[in-house]
């Protein structure tokens, strides 16, 4: 629970390559760490991307490739420019004093950057997932000690990480916990079904209310005014062809992607004779 400072947004893919460095990690490797990447406000710290720099921990000293983080940062810089550092992760539940030393040097590079930890060890029987942002304790002039906060976290994703997310939560129920992509147009059929499902929610509930069964809600009648607003004026012949054209483009597209492929393959295997 938050205490103190902003909120965190955590987008999936982050998480995902979290996971992914440690299970990459060195032989011998308790966990890793890594430089987060994303965009700050006032109100809340956005991480949308991150890289994981090699580093060496032993009980009584910590050795980090300082060098090889500040140039992966440089070349993410020119692929994302408005993505800056806030901050540090680290995989394991606790924070250990080397994560002292690990936030005093982003603490040069950004301000006031979060520290996140990832359970990816499962100690608790589930991922674990905190945010931390550190603040001096002590008496002036004296000895200096460092304290952290927890965070509120968040989990955020963009429209086009809603595909990845969906998938990964379909393999929960699979019998051999794997999933392969659906096709484009299975998407879209079930992105209305899906739409229908709400709708048929927000029927039940407009119906309840003019029945007397459930109180009104005047908040909730500003959204569904919202709604209703924002849908265009259209007829329905013309929606229909807006739909078909659509369609048809999206049909051209993924002719095309595969007729370019098999061009791909086939010149490859030309190549090689």
């Amino acid at each position: 629970m938050s205490v103190y400072g902003p909120v965190v947004k955590i987008h999936p893919v982050v998480l995902a390559s979290i996971c992914d460095s440690y299970e990459r990690r060195n032989e011998g490797a308790s966990r890793v760490i890594g430089t987060l990447l994303g965009t700050i406000d006032k109100h809340s710290v956005e991480v949308t991307n991150c890289f994981s720099v090699p580093h060496n921990e032993s009980e009584d000293e910590v050795a980090v490739d300082m060098e090889f983080a500040k140039n992966m940062y440089e070349l993410h810089k020119r692929v994302s420019p408005s993505e800056v550092i806030i901050g540090w992760y680290a995989t394991g539940f606790d924070i250990t004093e080397h994560s002292v030393l690990i936030h005093e040097y982003y603490s040069r590079e950004a301000q006031n950057p979060i520290h996140l930890t990832v359970d990816t060890a499962l100690q608790s029987g589930k991922m674990n997932i905190r945010a931390y942002v550190s603040a001096q304790m002590g008496v002036p002039g004296k000895t200096v000690g460092v304290m952290f906060t927890p965070l509120s976290v968040k989990y955020v994703y963009y429209d086009t990480e809603r595909i990845g997310v969906d998938l990964l939560q379909r393999t929960r129920v699979s019998p051999n916990h794997s999933k392969g992509l659906t096709s484009d147009l299975s998407q879209v059929g079930g992105a209305a079904s899906r739409i229908q499902d709400m709708l048929a929610t927000v029927l039940a509930y407009i119906e309840d209310v003019l029945s007397g069964k459930v109180t009104a809600d005047n908040s909730v009648g500003r959204f569904l005014m919202d709604l209703v607003n924002k849908v265009p004026t259209i007829s329905a012949e013309d929606f229909e062809t807006m739909l078909n054209s659509n369609i048809n483009d999206l049909l051209m597209v993924t002719y095309l992607a595969n007729l370019t492929q098999a061009q791909i393959a086939l010149n490859e295997k030309l190549v090689l004779l």
